[in-house]
């Protein structure tokens, strides 16, 4: 049975958590049986787009968000790429099919006294990864960088006699972002901690062990240290991102300078 292969195949070979797993299950249990009230046939691998389109009139008018709808499909998705692979059809029938347009929620971003609190949770630095993670958060903040950004930066990045720090940003294009006085001082004193570590690798930002940061790191860290002292559901680097253009343009900064 192909959904049972498929099902194996994501807890032994891709490891998803047993949640998932009866997401996934349900999901393609729901259009097999769709396809046999349907149209009378259950054969999963002859479908064609039209019966999927069906599938998510019926869904919709059911009154599923699209969300919901669209985390369906996903499933289907995932299970058409799976059988397409292990050569069980030779073509996808969702190929090309574009995802529901769903409503964005808002984003928050973090307010001048959230960023004060969290400035007093690093009022006495001890160790390597106190200014390391300080520094992180500063940098996301005062510069309004991204996360891919902050992480690819390399120890010549940094001009202090400037007071600039250079960024690799999207289609490799270089900008340059000046650095308050107090974020230089931090750069300094993590320097010195990074030092102590005697790694080779030329990113400024490292692990305990030396290596160079990655991306779920940076979301950690952040996610980490505003648990203790924000309520709001998201707390991420991006959020960081929006309260460094937001606090810029409540001080009556240009929009355009701020874009």
């Amino acid at each position: 049975m192909l959904i049972t292969k498929f099902i194996d195949y994501l807890q032994y070979e891709k490891g998803y958590s047993k949640h998932t797993l009866k997401a996934y299950q349900k999901d393609l249990d729901a259009f097999k049986a769709f396809l046999l009230n349907t149209y009378a046939t259950d054969n999963l691998t002859e479908v064609i787009y039209e019966q999927i389109r069906e599938w998510i009139v019926n869904l919709v008018n059911k009154g599923l968000s699209n969300k919901s709808v669209n985390r369906k499909i996903s499933a289907l998705k995932s299970f058409y790429k799976f059988i397409e692979k292990t050569g069980d059809i030779t073509r996808n029938p969702l190929q090309g099919h574009r995802i529901l347009k769903t409503p964005k929620k808002a984003i928050t971003p973090f307010s001048k006294k959230e960023l004060e609190n969290l400035s007093l949770l690093f009022k006495e630095i001890t160790s390597f990864e106190e200014i390391r993670d300080y520094l992180i958060i500063e940098m996301l903040y005062t510069t309004g960088m991204r996360r891919s950004e902050l992480v690819g930066l390399d120890l010549t990045d940094i001009n202090v006699g400037n007071k600039t720090i250079k960024v690799i940003g999207k289609r490799n294009k270089e900008r340059y972002i000046p650095l308050l006085d107090f974020t230089i001082e931090l750069i300094d004193k993590y320097l010195l901690y990074r030092d102590e570590l005697k790694t080779n690798h030329k990113q400024l930002f490292v692990t305990a062990k030396g290596k160079p940061i990655y991306d779920s790191l940076v979301y950690k860290i952040v996610n980490k240290y505003f648990k203790l002292i924000s309520t709001k559901d998201k707390k991420s680097p991006h959020i960081l991102r929006h309260a460094f253009a937001t606090h810029l343009l409540n001080e009556g900064a240009d929009v355009n300078v701020v874009k």
